[in-house]
This record gives C-alpha cells, structure tokens and sequence, in this order.
C-alpha cells in the first residue's frame, strides 16, 4: 500500500504531511519521556522488524503483491505513540534508500500506516484485551484482531487518497493528471487483496507474535494504555528464550525477494511516466 511519486498531487501530499506531523510531534514528546527504559532499542527492533515484514511480499490474485505492516504487534508492544515512530522510522528508510514509496508521499503513507494502523491497533486491541491477565487468550485475540483491523483501515485510506484524485485534477481533456484510478476502482482494487490475504498476514504475525511474547517474554506485553503489566522482570538472561523469534526474523529476511517474480498488471508501484510495475504492488 505504498504509495509512489506521481500519483498524489502536491496539495494532497502537504495535507498529508500536516496531518501526520502533529502525531510525530506528540509522540516523540512522550517516548523521550521513557528513552531511560527499555523504548530505545524496543523502538529500534521494532522499526527492523516493521521494515523486514513489509519488504516480504505475498503474490496475490491478477500478478501484483501484497504484504504486512507490523503495526500490530508494534502497537501492543510499544504503545500507540512509539509505534507510529517506529512504523514512521522503517517507512522513511524504504522511501530514501529503496525506492518502495514516493518521497513526496512520505507523508501520506505515513499517515496511513504509522498514524492511522497504530491508531486503530490502539482502539481494538484495548477494546478487546482491556484489564486481562497478560497470559490471557484475549491479549493473543486482540492483537491479531487489532492488526487485521489496522492493516486494512491502511490500505482504506491509502485507496480514498488514490480514488479522489481523478476528480479534483485533470487536464483541459479531461485526463487525470495523478491516479487514473477514481474510487469505484481505488477502493475494491486495494481492499479485495488486503481482507482477503495482507490483513490476514498480519492477523497472523500479531497474534503469532503475542503467543510467543506470552510464553518466553511476557514483560514486554503492556496494557492497553502502554502501562507495565504486573508481571515481575525475569532475572535469567533472555537470549536463548528469544533465538526462535531470532531465527523466524532470518527466514523472512532470506525470503523477503519472494513477491519480486510476480508478473501482470501490478496497482500503484508505478513508475509514473511509464506505468511500467517499480517492484511490486503497494496492496
């Protein structure tokens, strides 16, 4: 649901970009507030692992890909605000270093991804999981049900941006002069793959996540208002206790090229001038 360059235009772009930058502000206030405890490399690792999820791609129907965000499992770990940086910090590199996103839509996509999924993780997770015991099964239901939830209000917004662009930008023809696409195409375009596929990828890892967290770490599972649980800090080293989530990040670094084969009619990752597919599909 990456959005490229050239297919919002710039008045769109600076709302975007107005619109997300209150929420940096407000949560860079509050994580420095905590970079004495465990935040600095939490918001590090989670930042990686947002980075890494969102490059391993998912073939989906008609030739393009899809993938997860991370935001979920972001989002019960850290606490909204210092989710929306991480997810922030890992779509700015994919922007300036590999060209997955425009740069002028750094904004936009942030605003969906970071602000938007860690929003509504927020909203879902706490509504479900509230006061329950961090070994609960409700912390494991929630988080999925909280990354389903954030993966697709993203690629939702992601689709209303795209779809309104017809109507307000054309040329003396007629012609769109951003995405073609209005928003009887924009939305079912983007919301088929990630209900169907990217939503459930990450339902998948946020609950996967939270299961394991339950059993090998439970420290690191906060309240819905991005408290500690009562749960004492283990004094025995966790290192081996973590080596399996270790080795299943390593297989998806090494797997990560697996959307690159996927052929057809890709939706978005565009370049712009010649609507040829830039690597894969931002569903």
């Amino acid at each position: 649901m990456h959005i490229p360059d050239g297919y919002l235009n710039p008045a769109t772009c600076a709302v975007l970009y107005t619109g997300a930058a209150p929420f940096w502000y407000i949560a860079a206030g509050r994580v420095q507030k905590m970079l004495h405890t465990r935040m600095v490399p939490l918001l590090g690792l989670f930042a990686a692992f947002s980075f890494v999820i969102m490059m391993f791609n998912l073939p989906l129907p008609g030739g393009t890909t899809g993938h997860a965000i991370g935001v979920g499992i972001s989002t019960v770990v850290l606490g909204p605000c210092a989710a929306m940086l991480a997810i922030s910090i890992a779509l700015v590199i994919q922007a300036l270093f590999f060209g997955d996103g425009g740069v002028t839509a750094i904004g936009a996509n942030c605003f969906n991804m970071a602000v938007g999924g860690s929003l509504a993780a927020y909203l879902v997770y706490t509504a479900i999981a509230a006061r329950s015991s961090p070994l609960s099964s409700r912390r494991v239901i929630g988080a999925g049900a909280a990354g389903y939830v954030a993966c697709n209000l993203a690629a939702f917004l992601a689709a209303i941006e795209l779809g309104i662009q017809p109507a307000l930008y054309k040329d003396p023809s007629g012609t769109p002069l951003y995405c073609p696409y209005p928003l009887h195409i924009a939305i079912p375009a983007m919301m088929i793959g990630h209900i169907t596929v990217a939503g459930l990828a990450e339902l998948i890892v946020s609950a996967g996540l939270v299961a394991f967290l339950q059993k090998r770490d439970p420290q690191l599972l906060r309240t819905g208002s991005g408290r500690r649980s009562g749960i004492s800090t283990p004094t025995h080293p966790q290192h081996k206790a973590l080596r399996p989530l270790w080795f299943g990040l390593s297989v998806l670094m090494v797997l990560t090229p697996l959307g690159i084969p996927a052929t057809g009619s890709a939706w978005g990752e565009w370049w712009p001038p010649t609507m040829r597919i830039q690597r894969h599909a931002p569903i």
